[in-house]
This record gives structure tokens, C-alpha cells and sequence, in this order.
């Protein structure tokens, strides 16, 4: 590829070679999203075949988000879905923000390193199937699109999220640049028409017949969305129909009523250059509806996308975890959805507004900002949370009548504060700042009133699960050891991962107890559960271990003194354990099991394998269990790996399985640095990046003979 350099060509030839990617695989809609250079964020940069406002719901997709082009570019891999079935069952998310029959599939641009994700999308009649061919079309399209965003940036070119996608064609249909070539695509597409629509639903083109049925000119209809210049069609039912014909690309039927009773059918047939409209009088009236009864002074409802908007965030909402979740939530899409370039999120503490989180603005100003007052005048952020109603500011001569400070610090041009409020309980405030004067027409002002309902529980939640999080975070590190004993010719790392899930506390432990100069004692072990019991317990086992060790016991005695200890206690938990002797003087390693899973022992020459090590009861079962004693020589370079069953238990794969691919592992891995070799079993897993259960290892190499 040549270019001359300039930006606007880099992007004109990045834009052409994806939208013969999507004309050439014949999908209805096409997508390009980038990585963010500075955060693990997929950014929208190019759209094909629907307008900008369809995406705005998903303009900055978290990479951590469970949506294809996110799971695309996680894993490297195609995602496919053939149907609206398999996306609700798959991404229930997506499916409801998208409820349409549609068939798509999310494919990583990778080359020298990932640049983001491919979209695409079909309408349902396509079949439920991707083809090699097709799969190795996209594939090679991707790494195209991969090299053209390498050599912009060998060029010292950087994607600019900053405007919102680019909306690009493919060529396969005329835009409609006059009324004529609108009705000369309105004929190709219909034996007789009556108007016709492009995909941003904007009027192209009306005839006679079509004005005489809505009962404008056509030089009132052309440019214009028939919900704004048509009153009577200012119905989400109605946008509804539309936004179906668009992503489905399939014909749609509705009636609707013309005041004040001319029931009129409208026939949608949709292709990729626009839509073609028949209208036609109905044959039979309809019952009533609220939307035929509406009065003139009845209050708008929310634009339809708007209401898709509310539905896909609200289902975003109830799936975020801290505080953090929700602060970048509200920025990466909830922002976006409303146009806003500044955010802050402050919660009420102690009669102050502490701000969480903010965008858009420069640290002196959030300084200036942070902890004022409820009662402030500073700023209407007070005054909305104590009174619980939403203030919305078109332009700074507004904010500076009752507020003459609040627009010079901030330097924006409008605001809306919404209260954060559960149940007449001020939670904090929301605030959505923008770069330019603009109006909040009432539909926008409810949608964002609504959501604000939703950030707030969303927050509280969040709120609680932090501190429940820091409690348990504190007790689990101070039960686990902060750092483990140097013993002369021994090289020791241990790792210790919550489940990815819940509160990232649990049973599994470790430690490394030094007994005397010449021995040392492993221990690792599983208290059955993930909570502060479980944690509690842990400490008591790892308690009772260490003061039987320190009395010379032998590890049989040790594990049948701790497991009479727990018997005693009564905790209705149980904990596996296994517990090696390392003599150094002797050469030897004794170890002891209850019912825990096998160390594995690497010898010298790399070969791995798990220990037969008989395993005695669990712990706090049978107070009278005894614990079989097995003893193996302490080789110089020999490596023993002890673990939780959290590295090997996954669903479905047999435990035994999974232990010998672990051993595989280990007897190919590069123990210069243990910690890098853990690193390295831990992403060769079978558990993976989706963990259920906590994570503990402990790797003990004799280095003797180095």
C-alpha cells in the first residue's frame, strides 16, 4: 500500500478495505472497533449499513465485557452465532439490546500485535452456518485491516476516538443524493411505492398518493424523521418498526391511526441503500391503543433507541461488582449514550460529596470539587441530592444566575445532575457535563431521570461489596504469610488467586515452616468453602500445623493432632492437607496426606510426574484417622510442586486428566525464575481466566547442586 501520509488518506483506504470486507461477505451491517491505546477499552471508529445513533450504546465496549468483539479479541478466536437463539442463550446482553432476528460474528484483527475486532452482521435468512471459505475470507480480511492500521501506525498515525465512529458505504445501492435518485431506488425495490426512507430514517422521497395519506407536502416530509414531522407517529412502537426493518433488513408490517380516525397499514421494505414504504388505508379498524388515544398535550414518551439504550445499560448495571465497575460503566456507555464529554460521580459521606470517579475534567478542577458540603452553593450538586429532583442546565447563563462560580471552574457549557436516591436515602450524585450549549428535550430528561434510579442501587451495591471486599481482602492477607522463610539451599514461590467470582476470600492456604538449620516443613491445604468461616478455619489449621511441627512431631502425627484439634472444634467445614518433611541432613522428604491432591515431583532431568503419596481421611472427619507416611530421597535439583485442586478442577474433564497435563506442563517448564514458572502453569490451566474456585501453590527446587 502506498500513501502519501496524510491522515485523511490513511483513513480513507483503512475505511474502502472494510467496506468491501463487509459487501464482499454480504452482510447487512459492518463494525470496526479498536483498542484504546491507554486502557482496556474497544472503541467504535468505523460503521456500515445503520447510523451512528444505533451505537451508541456501544461506541467503548470493556474488554472485560461479556459481548463478542470483547470475547473476539480476548481470546483470539472467531465468535459465531447463527441466530437470535444462540445469542440469547450465549450474550443475553447483547440479545436484549438487540432483539432482532439476526445472525453475526465478532473476528480479531490481529497482526503484529491486537488491534481490535471485527463485527458483522446478516439478517436471519442467511443460513445458521459460517462455511470455511466464508470463515477464511474474514480471517484474511481481518489480517488486511490489521496490516493497513500497522502501516498507518509505522507512519506515526493513531486512531481518533474522539468524534464517534465513521459512517461509511459499500457501494452496493445509490445514496440518495436528490428526491429523483431516491424514487429511482423506491422503484427498484417495489413494483409501486409511496415513499421512501434512508437507513438514518430520514424522508428521500414521497409521492402524491403518500402525502395525500399523511396529509403534509412533500416539502414538509423530505429531510425530515417521520416521528418529528408526523406528531401522530412520535410513538417508540412505531420508531420500533423501523429500527427492525434496519437491523433485520426484513419487511415490516404495522397500522396506525391518523387523527382523528384514518387507520392507515405501513409496509417497510428494507435493503442496503434504504427503505421503501408502502401506505396504504387500513381494510378493518383496530381496537384502540394508548398511541391512537394520545392528546396533543399528553407528554412524549422516550425515543425508542433511547429506550434501548435504557434497557442495555440497565442490564450492564446489574452486572457490575465495585464502585470502579460502575464509574467506568457510566463513562464507557453511559456517557456515550447521551453525548456527554464530562462525568463525576460523587457519593454522600459524613454530610460531603466525595467524588468516586470523574471524566473529562483536569485534577485541579475535581480538586476544587471534592468534598464540598450538601448544603453548598457552590454547585447544584447539593441541592438536587437533598431535594431529590434533577437539574438540567442548557447554557452557562442559566448555571450562572443561581450558581455565577460553578461555570468558570468547570469551563463547561451544559450540565445535568442527577440525585442518586434509593428509597428517599441520598446515595450521591451524578453529574453529565457537556463541551457546548444543548437542550435536554423531555424524553431525554426522563430517560436520564430513570437511569439514575439504576446507577444509584447499582452504586449502593457497589458500595457494600467494597467493603465486605477490603474486609475480606484484610483477612485473607493476614492469615496467608507475607513472605516465606529463606532456607539455605532451597529455592521457594508460592501464589495464592481468589475465584474470580464472590469475595475473593476462601480456604486455601500455604506455608513454609523452618525447623532448625537442617529441616523445613511444606505444608499447603483446602478448607472446604469461600467465606470468612472458611478463612477463619484456615487460620485455625494453619495454626494447629505449625506449633505440632515445631515439637519434632513426624507428619503423620502432626495431621492426626490437627485433625483431632478440628474434631474438637466442631466446624462443619472440612480441609484436605498434605504435609512434607524436608531433611536435609538424611537426604529425605516425608510426606503425609489428607486427603489432598498429589505434589508433583520433577526430577533432574525434567521428567515429571505426581507423587503416590496413600491419602489418610480429610480433616475433622474421624477423630481416631490415621495418616499413611510416605518417603522419597531429597535429590540435589529435584523440584516439588504442591497445589489446591482449584489449578485442576474444572467441570466435565476428569481430575486425573487434568493432573497429568499439569505435569506435562511442569516437566517442560523453564525454573530459572519460579515465579515465572508459575506464571506459566497458571496460563496453561485447565481453569483458565474463568476460575471457581481459589488457587494455591507452592513450589519448593532443591538447588544444592548449583
Amino acid at each position: 500500500m502506498t500513501s502519501t501520509g496524510d491522515p485523511a488518506t490513511d483513513a480513507d483506504e483503512l475505511d474502502a478495505a472494510f467496506a468491501e470486507t463487509v459487501r464482499r461477505t454480504g452482510a447487512s451491517i459492518g463494525a470496526l472497533y479498536l483498542l484504546a491505546p491507554d486502557e482496556p477499552v474497544l472503541c467504535l471508529d468505523v460503521l456500515c449499513g445503520a447510523p451512528a445513533e444505533f451505537a451508541a450504546p456501544w461506541t467503548r465496549v470493556p474488554l472485560a465485557a461479556p459481548a463478542p468483539v470483547a470475547d473476539a479479541v480476548r481470546h483470539g478466536r472467531m465468535v459465531w452465532l447463527g441466530s437470535q437463539d444462540e445469542i440469547v442463550r450465549s450474550y443475553p446482553r447483547t440479545a436484549m439490546a438487540l432483539p432482532y432476528p439476526l445472525a453475526l460474528i465478532a473476528a480479531p484483527v490481529t497482526g503484529v500485535r491486537r488491534w481490535g475486532a471485527l463485527l458483522l452482521m446478516w439478517p436471519a435468512t442467511r443460513p445458521p452456518y459460517m462455511t470455511g471459505r466464508e470463515r477464511g475470507h474474514i480471517e484474511s480480511s481481518c489480517r488486511r485491516l490489521a496490516r493497513l492500521l500497522e502501516e498507518d501506525a509505522g507512519r506515526g498515525g493513531a486512531p481518533d476516538h474522539g468524534d464517534g465512529p465513521r459512517v461509511v458505504h459499500t457501494g452496493t445501492g445509490r445514496t440518495a443524493a436528490s428526491p429523483a435518485s431516491a424514487a429511482a431506488d423506491f422503484v427498484e425495490r417495489l413494483p409501486g411505492g409511496s415513499c421512501a426512507l434512508d437507513l438514518e430514517g430520514h424522508f428521500t422521497y414521497v409521492d402524491s398518493g403518500a402525502c395525500h395519506l399523511l396529509g403534509q407536502d412533500a416539502g414538509r416530509l423530505l429531510g425530515t424523521l417521520p416521528w418529528q414531522s408526523l406528531r401522530w407517529l412520535d410513538d417508540p412502537t412505531y420508531e420500533d418498526r423501523y429500527r427492525a426493518a434496519v437491523i433485520s433488513r426484513e419487511p415490516v408490517s404495522f397500522t396506525a391511526c391518523r387523527p382523528p380516525d384514518q387507520w392507515l397499514e405501513f409496509h417497510l421494505y428494507p435493503d442496503a441503500s434504504g427503505i421503501s414504504v408502502r401506505i396504504v388505508p387500513s381494510g378493518a379498524q383496530p381496537p384502540p391503543s394508548p398511541a391512537s388515544r394520545r392528546s396533543a398535550s399528553t407528554v412524549i414518551p422516550a425515543r425508542a433507541g433511547q429506550l434501548y439504550q435504557l434497557t442495555h445499560l440497565a442490564a450492564a448495571l446489574t452486572e457490575v461488582v465495585g464502585v470502579q465497575d460502575v464509574i467506568d460503566l457510566v463513562a464507557d456507555q453511559i456517557m456515550p449514550a447521551f453525548g456527554a464529554q464530562g462525568l463525576v460521580l460523587s457519593t454522600a459521606e459524613a454530610g460531603r460529596l466525595r467524588i468516586n470517579g470523574h471524566r473529562g475534567y483536569a485534577s485541579h478542577t475535581i480538586e476544587r470539587l471534592d468534598g464540598l458540603p450538601l448544603d453548598t452553593d457552590f454547585t447544584p450538586a447539593g441541592r438536587a441530592l437533598s431535594s431529590g429532583i434533577p437539574a438540567f442546565f442548557s447554557h452557562p447563563d442559566e448555571m450562572r444566575r443561581i450558581y455565577p462560580e460553578a461555570p468558570q471552574i468547570s469551563g463547561k457549557q451544559a450540565w445535568a445532575f442527577l440525585p442518586l436516591i434509593i428509597s428517599g436515602r441520598p446515595v450521591g450524585c451524578c453529574v453529565l457535563s457537556y463541551d457546548d450549549p444543548r437542550e435536554f428535550p423531555a424524553e431525554e430528561r426522563a430517560v436520564m431521570t430513570s437511569l439514575a434510579g439504576l446507577v444509584a442501587q447499582a452504586l449502593d451495591r457497589a458500595r457494600l461489596y467494597d467493603v465486605k471486599h477490603d474486609l475480606a481482602h484484610g483477612l485473607q492477607q493476614a492469615l496467608l504469610p507475607r513472605t516465606l522463610p529463606a532456607v539455605t539451599g532451597l529455592r521457594v514461590a508460592a501464589r495464592y488467586l481468589p475465584a474470580t467470582r464472590g469475595m475473593d476470600i476462601g480456604g486455601d492456604f500455604y506455608d513454609l515452616i523452618r525447623l532448625g538449620d537442617t529441616a523445613a516443613a511444606a505444608v499447603i491445604g483446602d478448607v472446604q468453602g469461600h467465606d470468612v468461616a472458611a478463612a477463619a478455619l484456615m487460620g485455625q489449621v494453619r495454626t494447629g500445623v505449625h506449633a505440632h511441627a515445631t515439637r519434632g512431631a513426624t507428619p503423620g502425627q502432626i495431621l492426626s493432632g490437627t485433625n483431632r484439634l478440628l474434631t474438637y472444634l466442631g466446624p462443619d467445614l472440612f480441609t484436605s492437607c498434605l504435609y512434607a518433611h524436608l531433611d536435609f541432613a538424611r537426604r529425605r522428604v516425608t510426606l503425609a496426606s489428607a486427603g489432598h491432591p498429589p505434589a508433583l515431583l520433577r526430577l533432574p532431568d525434567g521428567a515429571a510426574r505426581p507423587l503416590d503419596v496413600p491419602p489418610g481421611p480429610l480433616l475433622g472427619v474421624d477423630p481416631d484417622a490415621e495418616f499413611p507416611v510416605t518417603e522419597i530421597p531429597l535429590t540435589a535439583g529435584l523440584m516439588l510442586l504442591f497445589y489446591t485442586d482449584g489449578l485442576v478442577e474444572t467441570p466435565g474433564t476428569d481430575i486425573e486428566d487434568s493432573i497429568a497435563r499439569l505435569a506435562r506442563h511442569l516437566s517442560h517448564a523453564d525454573d530459572r525464575d519460579l515465579d515465572l514458572l508459575i506464571d506459566d502453569l497458571l496460563a496453561r490451566s485447565a481453569t483458565g481466566e474463568r476460575r471457581t474456585d481459589d488457587i494455591a501453590l507452592l513450589v519448593l527446587h532443591d538447588d544444592t547442586g548449583r
